[in-house]
């Protein structure tokens, strides 16, 4: 049993890309989970759906902790606390409503989103000339849904401006693209500090963004004698074996 396993999670066979690939499904379908029903009220179909996910993703958990060579390094990974985080988060309903409002922690799983970047980027061309752009967005979701989450678990209740998940995703959204409308503000220290994160990070975020779609500050183009595909965009020579290269600019023909 242990030595399947181990081969369905580690060797390079079909049947084992076919369950790492069912894997990454599953992982997707999580995702864009967390973000539809973050939107929607507790109900008795949402708890099971948590219910089921939460204990795949046990299952997948202790059998990944199980296999691992070295699981004191692996237990210390801040990812590894994030997916703990997360299978609490989608098991919390079943103890009752006193540990409900951990379901807000369900959006810790996004981090899983950069491990399914790392294996997209292995297998598709795309994501690999993509990176950068992909990455970039990658950073900004998560970071807000992260940031739209512990806003809402610290304020609702408490802030009148804030009543559900979308007052937080809207205050995320025009702090850190600094549109600043002022109809919503945070309140307490915590509420203040957040706001300062959203608008340092978030915007920061943001702008790397927007400056990997309109001016990167890579190009990309393979040198023909090493192969080195990252260069800067007004070089001449390759920086790792000297080569001429040839990198097409605007108005070039």
């Amino acid at each position: 049993m242990l030595d399947h396993l181990r081969s369905l999670y580690q060797d390079d066979t079909p049947q084992a890309h076919r369950f790492r690939y069912a894997l990454l499904v599953f992982d997707i379908i999580t995702v864009v989970f967390v973000i539809l029903t973050s939107f929607i009220q507790r109900s008795l179909t949402i708890e099971t759906l948590d219910a089921i996910f939460g204990v795949v993703i046990l299952a997948d958990f202790v059998i990944r902790v199980w296999l691992e060579p070295e699981r004191g390094r692996f237990l210390l990974r801040f990812t590894t606390w994030a997916d703990i985080a997360a299978i609490l988060s989608f098991l919390a309903p079943i103890a009752g409503e006193g540990l409900g409002f951990l379901r807000i922690l369900r959006t810790l799983r996004l981090l899983r989103t950069y491990q399914l970047l790392g294996r997209l980027r292995r297998d598709f061309k795309y994501f690999r000339e993509n990176e950068d752009v992909i990455l970039a967005a990658i950073n900004l979701g998560v970071f807000l849904f992260v940031m739209t989450g512990l806003i809402y678990v610290t304020q609702v209740g408490i802030n009148p401006d804030i009543t559900n998940y979308a007052d937080a995703l809207y205050f995320t959204v025009t702090t850190l693209t600094t549109t600043g409308f002022g109809d919503i503000t945070l309140t307490g220290g915590w509420g203040r500090m957040l706001s300062v994160g959203v608008m340092i990070f978030g915007v920061t975020l943001f702008l790397r963004l927007l400056q990997v779609l309109f001016r990167p500050l890579k190009v990309r183009q393979e040198c023909e004698t090493c192969g080195l595909v990252l260069h800067d965009q007004d070089a001449v020579h390759c920086k790792h074996c000297g080569a001429t290269i040839h990198i097409a600019t605007e108005g070039s023909v």
